[in-house]
């Protein structure tokens, strides 16, 4: 597998939500979903103006290390959130999944799951991974117990591994899930998301 591949943003397409580059385009939609609430355990303060959503934005197009691409909702057409590839290292096949956050009008809809079942499948099936990781920060149980449900690992905790926005310390955890893992995960995301929502 071509290195180069790694750091592509193909659209991901699936019934719910696609996975497309992230672009300015986005910021508008970006900004109408986002909020206090959504943004409360992610490592970057919430966009209060458009043009802070822009340069929110800007900041992932420029990243040299991250592939961002917008959520948006089959049904509307409208981004309602954002994800990423990260910590990616083609040298030993691994990537991270995560900066993910979802409006929370479409929470518990299928979007999430969905948008993680593309992203496993472009990690495991066309990149060839052989390990992805999350992390999370240690305050944040439902993004652990999503995390779990996908069928990776609770590996351990990193003991102040980064400052939070208000400066205070955050412990992070990480979750893992490894190729031979990936057969039974994906039948599990595929047969939950069959359900009737």
């Amino acid at each position: 597998m071509p290195h180069d591949d790694y750091y592509a943003a193909p659209t991901l397409a699936g019934d719910l939500v696609r996975l497309v580059p992230l672009g300015q385009e986005h910021a508008s939609d970006l900004f109408e979903a986002a909020d206090e609430e959504v943004f409360r355990h992610l490592s970057r303060p919430v966009p209060t103006s458009l043009e802070e959503m822009r340069s929110f934005v800007a900041w992932y197009l420029d990243a040299p290390a991250i592939v961002p691409w917008a959520q948006v909702d089959v049904a509307s057409g409208k981004a309602v959130g954002m994800t990423t590839f990260y910590d990616i290292d083609p040298s030993v096949l691994t990537v991270a999944i995560g900066h993910t956050w979802l409006g929370r009008s479409h929470w518990r809809q299928g979007h999430n799951t969905e948008a993680k079942l593309l992203l496993l499948r472009r990690a495991f099936e066309e990149l060839e991974c052989v390990r992805v990781v999350w992390h999370t920060d240690i305050r944040n149980e439902r993004s652990q117990a999503a995390i779990s449900r996908l069928g990776a690992l609770r590996e351990g905790v990193l003991r102040k591994h980064k400052q939070r926005p208000d400066g205070t310390w955050r412990d992070t955890v990480v979750f893992s899930m490894v190729d031979d893992e990936w057969p039974a995960a994906r039948s599990r995301l595929e047969e939950a998301l069959a359900l009737p929502r």
